[in-house]
């Protein structure tokens, strides 16, 4: 019988503790009507990722994490009709069940698309959280147009440009046509540049004065993809009038949005799991993430890997992760092969 190994999460805490994650053999997972069964082939790691370890409360049990992954379909439930047997899938997955930190991991059809053969598990591995997070973002919350140029003469700016979301942020703004404002550290002003940015902007200065500097007063998106409380107050201010401000981080507290008001400006949140743990327009994320990989496979997206390492282990999934938590990873950390023990 064929081994199914996970790497398993035992508690929350500290990530360098010795058993904070164990890899060790799980029982292989049965299709539900509507799953594939997938031998995943890539992971990509995700800050959400540990939090979520990290967050587990005492004596909660066992838990495998993990969204991002690739991998070849090697079961199919009943009900699916759009893949086979040995279809190659991408897909994000869901915070309801175990994750992709797993060799053979169960997931809802709906949320996966094919991957195309030409594209190798590296490059797809990480694309599926930010890319969905930044899609539905810029085109269902903040209301651009999804076409290729199809924004022209509007302007987003982009707070934390040069992370994951905002690496696949920047430039499907650039592929629709909008112009991109982004913040980074001056190091990675050049890694901007090369993924659609036309105005980086140092996280350092004063960012009201930084984009007026640029020639923008305002601008008709702004996205914020750090955290939200130090860079709403500035969002409010730089948002045209019926602009959106979007947000991904959780607040820790009231947010101030009056400002907001007399411009009828909205503030926008983005969790790319509200549609798998509600049901919601599931399938939306199978069409995504197949537009994704259309713009990947015509050279029009770079999924921005700057960190790969293989086999999957649990020390070089703990690498990464540190890497992660240090707070200056630029683009994606995936991990490919085989999972060992």
């Amino acid at each position: 019988m064929t081994q199914n190994i996970a790497f398993v999460a035992t508690h929350g805490g500290p990530l360098d503790a010795a058993d904070s994650i164990l890899a060790q053999p799980v029982p292989m997972p049965t299709p539900e009507p509507t799953d594939l069964i997938v031998q995943v082939r890539g992971i990509g790691l995700n800050p959400v990722d540990d939090k979520l370890r990290a967050a587990l409360p005492a004596n909660s049990g066992p838990r495998i994490f993990g969204h991002d992954a690739v991998g070849r379909v090697v079961a199919t439930g009943t009900a699916v009709r759009d893949f086979t047997v040995g279809d190659r899938v991408l897909y994000a997955g869901t915070t309801t069940r175990p994750g992709s930190f797993q060799q053979f991991q169960a997931v809802h059809a709906a949320l996966c698309a094919h991957a195309p053969a030409q594209l190798p598990d590296v490059a797809l591995a990480g694309l599926s959280l930010v890319g969905l997070t930044a899609w539905e973002l810029l085109f269902e919350k903040m209301g651009f147009t999804p076409a290729a140029d199809a924004n022209h003469g509007r302007s987003l700016l982009i707070i934390n440009g040069a992370g994951g979301v905002g690496t696949l942020m920047s430039q499907l703004a650039h592929w629709a046509g909008l112009t991109v404002l982004a913040t980074a550290s001056p190091r990675n002003f050049a890694w901007l540049t090369q993924h659609g940015v036309t105005h980086p902007l140092d996280y350092h200065a004063d960012l009201v004065a930084a984009v007026h500097q640029t020639g923008y007063p305002t601008v008709d998106g702004v996205a914020i993809l750090y955290t939200t409380e130090p860079y709403l107050a500035a969002a409010s201010a730089l948002v045209a009038p019926f602009g959106h401000v979007g947000a991904l981080v959780t607040p820790q507290g009231p947010l101030t949005v009056t400002a907001l008001k007399a411009k009828a400006a909205s503030l926008d949140f983005e969790y790319m799991f509200a549609k798998s743990d509600y049901g919601w327009h599931e399938a939306s994320q199978g069409a995504i993430l197949t537009q994704l990989v259309a713009l990947v496979a015509a050279g029009v997206l770079d999924p921005g890997v700057t960190t790969h390492d293989t086999p999957i282990t649990v020390g070089n999934l703990k690498a990464g992760f540190t890497r992660l938590a240090a707070g200056h990873q630029v683009g994606k950390v995936v991990l490919t092969g085989d999972f060992t023990l």
